[in-house]
């Protein structure tokens, strides 16, 4: 009862703020060019262009709750995400086999992070609305901008604020509900000439029983912005609050009990974007400055039926200052930079009290050079080197380096051929290094040390007016990775052992667009050879969990005025793991049907179905999948 005064009495304020805010919306009638220009590529009333946008799946809401940065990833073709309950519950990121702490999160030039356990890094409690669709970055990209994140990071801008807003709501099989409101204001500063002040504000609920028994959900999330826009800048002030409990069975073990977590997020962020100056060749001259504090608190319990069996409560913060940018010195020259600094701590019940704090600093420069060739071709060099820092490991300077060769072409189509090679590094989470190396359920190792990645990629990128072919050649060493294993004679559920990885991987992306419809597919091979040196590992919980192949196939298609219908289509074939239960093949459909009546502009009707042939495959080894899950839902923009 006491949750729900609160949500009701949250939700309540949200909606006086929104309603304020459409009312001051429309003596907005002025919005500026900027803001119109990025924001019409958010409205999800119009065919969503996949191949324009660059994003690489069909459906961009969830059908079990509400939509958050990750939603519907586990479909993205650059994207491994291994979900426990859902995507939204807790969700594990990998990028090109790599595991779930080795994939960063980025927003604005600051890479999130949580310094438990990379489990909770995807806890990001911003209405999608506010930043851009995800930008995957891997290889040379990847060592200048990532931090703490060896194998690639999903990065994301702040959005111009569009005014305007929606009302929504949905349910569904197992007792779904979900509730959410979201609007936004702009207007001009009349003391201040080419300035736009924006307001944002969303609040968003759902919960259900879940798609499995004991898979029930409550969540709710709060956020909000101030912006100050400019001809040549943008500042956003961010709050946002979020609050999750969810249950499921063999969350975290394989000892068939019903476990549950209970997680509350708050993050507070300042960005700042400025674009000064310009090259010879026209080109801006930038730089964006992001700064944090993010607090993250857990509640774990084991068994829900014996909740004093083992519990543990964890709660870390986070504080953070990053800048990034790109300077030209001449036509020929420029400099790109990144750096973070940021400062950490954990008051936890089951670590050991002698690895609680650390302070962290990354620097990276990349000279860019470009050599202007016949025929409208251009030569990109880039060559340069990372230092990562902590107050608790050992210092790693890192080499970047990549080439680039781009044809254009007078129809607009053009062709990159590219090389790279790019070292990074990380550092372990507090779980797998500061608990006890004895006993207890989850077996730390004191003695994990700085992992170190090594990747090698040869690449090309076909674009033509109405299609695009991308494909990538990767192999990546990983010395020291920190991987969760599982030994059958052994009471722990999962240790912490480092291994040496080597992992060859192949990467296709087709797309095509054509009058009324879109379609991206995909194809992705991976192949690891593994040693764990002395440790007696029966079984790999992330490391050695991947798919031997996987393809995609998403689609969107109005076939006529009114009706647009949107797929996506996942098959995979999992490498074998011993705690799998069940098939290690699979194939997921996530489809939904939207009825925009002409009526009634800005209302959409729409059925949306995960899960459609209710595929039981484990995601997580020894983890139960999740089931279908049908909704029906309404919603109003303004």
């Amino acid at each position: 009862m006491t949750a729900f005064v609160r949500n009701a009495a949250l939700y309540g304020s949200v909606l006086s703020v929104a309603a304020l805010s459409s009312s001051l919306s429309l003596a907005a009638q002025n919005i500026a060019e900027k803001a119109n220009s990025a924001a019409n590529k958010q409205d999800n009333s119009k065919l969503e262009q996949v191949i324009v946008q660059g994003v690489m799946t069909a459906n961009n809401q969830p059908v079990g709750t509400y939509s958050s940065p990750i939603s519907n990833l586990e479909y993205d073709p650059r994207i491994d995400l291994q979900s426990r309950n859902m995507a939204e519950a807790q969700a594990d990121v990998t990028i090109r086999g790599g595991i779930f702490e080795s994939t960063g999160f980025r927003i604005g030039s600051a890479t999130l992070i949580d310094p438990q356990t990379g489990h909770y890094f995807a806890e990001i409690p911003i209405a999608p609305e506010m930043l851009s669709k995800p930008d995957v970055l891997t290889g040379a990209d990847n060592a200048l901008y990532g931090v703490n994140s060896s194998v690639g990071s999903i990065s994301y801008a702040w959005l111009p604020v569009r005014a305007g807003g929606s009302v929504s709501a949905a349910a569904g099989n197992n007792a779904l509900n979900v509730q959410r409101v979201h609007s936004a204001m702009t207007t001009e500063l009349e003391s201040a000439e080419d300035w736009t002040l924006g307001l944002e504000a969303e609040y968003s609920r759902s919960e259900s029983d879940g798609s499995i028994e004991h898979g029930d959900h409550d969540y709710d999330r709060a956020s909000g912005r101030v912006q100050l826009l400019g001809d040549d800048s943008q500042t956003d002030l961010f709050f946002g609050y979020q609050s999750k409990f969810f249950g499921w069975p063999n969350m975290y073990t394989p000892f068939g009990v019903n476990e549950t977590e209970d997680l509350e997020t708050k993050l507070l962020m300042f960005n700042h974007q400025q674009s000064y100056g310009s090259t010879a060749k026209g080109q801006q001259n930038s730089f964006e400055v992001s700064a944090y504090y993010r607090r993250n608190s857990d509640h774990y319990i084991f068994s829900r039926e014996r909740p004093t069996a083992f519990q543990a409560f964890h709660k870390t913060a986070v504080k953070a200052l990053a800048v990034s940018g790109r300077h030209g010195l001449d036509e020929a020259l420029a400099l790109n930079y990144s750096a973070q600094f940021t400062a950490d701590s954990i008051d936890s019940t089951t670590l050991e009290q002698n690895f609680t704090s650390r302070r962290y600093m990354k620097l990276s420069v990349l000279p860019e050079y470009q050599i202007a060739l016949q025929d409208d071709q251009q030569l990109k060099l880039r060559l340069g080197a990372a230092f990562d820092k902590t107050n608790r490991d050992e210092s790693q300077v890192s080499a970047i380096a990549d080439i680039h060769w781009l044809i254009n072409h007078s129809d607009a189509s053009s062709e990159t051929f590219y090389l790279s090679y790019a070292e990074a590094s990380q550092v372990v989470g507090y779980t797998a290094i500061g608990g006890s190396e004895t006993g207890g359920l989850f077996r730390s190792n004191h003695d994990l040390g700085r992992e170190r990645t090594k990747n090698l990629e040869l690449g090309m990128v076909l674009d033509r007016l109405s299609w695009s072919l991308d494909a990538a050649l990767f192999y990546r060493w990983d010395n020291e990775l920190t991987d969760w294993t599982f030994n059958f004679d052994r009471t722990s559920a999962r240790s912490a052992n480092p291994v040496d990885i080597e992992t060859l991987g192949l990467e296709l992306i087709a797309t095509k667009r054509f009058d009324t419809a879109d379609i991206v597919a995909s194809y992705t091979h991976l192949n690891k050879s593994e040693d764990y040196g002395s440790a007696d590992v029966d079984a790999s919980f992330y490391a050695l969990n991947y798919p031997d192949h996987r393809f995609t196939l998403a689609a969107i298609w109005r076939p006529m005025d009114g009706i647009e219908l949107r797929i996506d289509n996942e098959w995979r074939q999992q490498q074998e793991n011993a705690l799998r239960n069940g098939d290690d093949d699979a194939f997921f459909t996530h489809l939904t049907a939207s009825y925009f009546p002409e009526q009634l502009e800005g209302l959409e009707v729409k059925f949306a179905v995960d899960n459609l042939w209710d595929e039981s495959f484990e995601e997580v080894p020894g983890t139960p999948g999740r089931g279908d899950q049908y909704s029906l839902g309404v919603t109003y923009r303004w």
